[in-house]
């Protein structure tokens, strides 16, 4: 008999309860229409309000609590309105998304995947008509390299202060991203071919194949990290040779990105050069709006994934009933597809969600629709 899967519910700030109710109710329509053995716990942490009341973010043994579950479902972070409030209970955003970095570290959630993929109905920023072919995979290394949080602040306050941040990059860790990266071009491949959709990338020797990786570094500047991940790079590339491969430095990588956004497939990216990367991404493909994103630990799998949409928490219309969850329904498709590695049940109502607010993204473009009606109109075609 297949154990429960658990899902930790923490819907944060702004927007982020609205959207997240949303995908509760999607949640609880599959859960009904298919008896999966699924269940979730909302938490009211992390959050301003528990702040304010507690004086953190979330309790002590948060982790601890977290770590029960199989994959925790993050609404948003930060400053959650409303903007006509003057007297609103506001922190840093050094405070108020602190959380991010805790589940990412303290589960090892070392691989943040965000798809780009201008799906029908999606707002189409380029005007190139050649963008509605953009079909790639963000890969960032979510671990360790820039957002290590070391350094500190030397006599702070005065006109001699002195602020360091470190980077910090090891060989393990750039290795296991840049075999996953390979390893998804792959799959993707696979996918694509099953679904009578090819691709084709010209290797430096003139081959062509039906996947490619590419690799993005500042290394003409920062050296030291940057030849390192160039180094095994292409002695990881060796073991997939029907992978193309391809290198970009960061600040050419996002000129590209609006130039040929249709020639990328995966992107292997730094935690804060994929950071800019997978933003600049997802509104290629539609906007934030519609862009999911994965904090996922493939390693270990009793340590919680976590799952997030690339959005804020739009303090300007928290509380409103005017957010899109499309984000976040995605990204609870997401979620059910990944928690669907130890039951094909879950994994199927992850893409029965997928399609379900695919379509009616294509149906609806354009239209201006409420939270909850949006919500609805998805509950029922998964009802069908």
């Amino acid at each position: 008999m297949a154990q429960t899967t658990r899902i930790a519910v923490t819907p944060g700030d702004g927007i982020g309860p609205e959207v997240v109710a949303e995908a509760v109710r999607c949640l609880e329509t599959l859960r009904a229409k298919h008896g999966l053995d699924l269940e979730w716990t909302r938490f009211p942490w992390p959050s301003h309000a528990w702040h304010e009341e507690h004086g953190e973010s979330m309790p002590t043994d948060a982790l601890a609590q977290l770590k029960k579950y199989d994959a925790i479902l993050l609404g948003a972070l930060g400053d959650p309105g409303p903007m006509d409030d003057p007297d609103r209970y506001l922190l840093p955003d050094s405070i108020s998304l602190a959380p991010l970095l805790d589940m990412r570290k303290g589960f090892d959630q070392w691989v943040c995947e965000r798809p780009a993929r201008l799906l029908p109905g999606a707002r189409q920023y380029l005007a190139d008509e050649r963008a509605k072919d953009i079909d790639m995979l963000v890969i960032r290394e979510n671990s360790e390299g820039e957002y290590v949080s070391q350094g500190g602040r030397l006599r702070k306050g005065t006109p001699d202060e002195v602020a360091t941040q470190m980077e910090v990059f090891t060989r393990k860790a750039t290795d296991r991203i840049i075999r996953y990266g390979f390893e998804q071009a792959r799959n993707r491949a696979a996918d694509r071919v099953s679904e009578g959709r090819t691709r084709t990338f010209r290797t430096l020797d003139g081959r062509t194949c039906e996947s490619q990786v590419c690799l993005v570094t500042k290394r003409n500047a920062l050296r030291y990290w940057g030849d390192m991940y160039t180094e095994a790079f292409d002695e990881i590339s060796k073991e997939y040779p029907d992978v193309a491969t391809h290198h970009e430095l960061v600040d050419a990588a996002c000129m590209k990105f609006v130039q040929s956004p249709w020639a990328f497939d995966v992107v292997v990216a730094s935690n804060l050069q994929g950071d800019i990367l997978t933003d600049l991404a997802a509104v290629l493909s539609g906007g934030m709006g519609v862009a999911p994103s994965c904090n996922l630990n493939p390693t270990d799998p009793d340590m919680p994934s976590m799952f997030e949409p690339t959005h804020g928490s739009a303090p300007d219309i928290a509380g409103q009933g005017l957010a899109d969850p499309t984000a976040m329904l995605f990204t609870a498709a997401r979620m059910l597809e990944w928690l669907g590695r130890k039951d094909p049940a879950i994994a199927a109502a992850g893409k029965e969600l997928f399609d379900a607010v695919a379509a009616d993204l294509a149906e609806n473009s354009g239209s201006r629709r409420g939270t909850h009606e949006i919500g609805s109109a998805i509950c029922e075609r998964l009802s069908r």
